[in-house]
C-alpha cells in the first residue's frame, strides 16, 4: 500500500506524470532530474 500511496501523491503532484500531451519533459535529463528532485523533497518532508 505504501507504493500505492506513492504513486497516487506522484501523480497528484507533478503534472508530467498524469497525461504525456498536457505536460512533458523535452529531454530524458530533465523528467529523471524532476523525479529526483520530487523524490527527495518528498523524503525530507516526512515526519521523523
Amino acid at each position: 500500500s505504501y507504493i500505492e500511496r506513492f504513486n497516487n501523491t506522484l501523480r497528484q503532484r507533478v503534472s508530467r506524470f498524469v497525461r504525456r500531451s498536457l505536460a512533458f519533459s523535452k529531454s530524458l535529463r530533465n523528467h529523471i532530474g524532476l523525479l529526483w528532485n520530487f523524490i527527495h523533497h518528498y523524503n525530507a518532508s516526512l515526519p521523523l
